[in-house]
């Protein structure tokens, strides 16, 4: 089950209102925290996520490769660590 919380964020000038869902335990865990200003919690975790997505998008955009080669090569990939976890074990 989970619990709905509205916050506010920044956008530019505005501040939007946006609802986030966390599980019944985790409020429960945030409740024990009224010290903590989790709108500015979410805000930064958001802030950081943009963040990160904005320079993979910068990396993509300079990307020669196609989708199918991007996907050829994650299976390669899955593949090869696939067997590294199989061999440790």
């Amino acid at each position: 089950m989970f619990i709905y919380i509205s916050h506010v964020l920044n956008v530019g000038d505005k501040m939007v209102s946006i609802t986030l869902a966390v599980p019944e335990e985790m409020k429960s865990e945030m409740d024990n925290h009224p010290e903590m200003n989790w709108s500015e919690v979410a805000r930064q975790a958001i802030r950081e996520r943009l963040i990160i997505l904005k320079k993979m998008d910068e990396i993509v955009s300079k990307s020669k490769l196609t989708e199918k080669d991007a996907l050829e090569l994650g299976r390669k990939i899955n593949k090869v660590v696939a067997k590294r976890f199989l061999a440790g074990q």
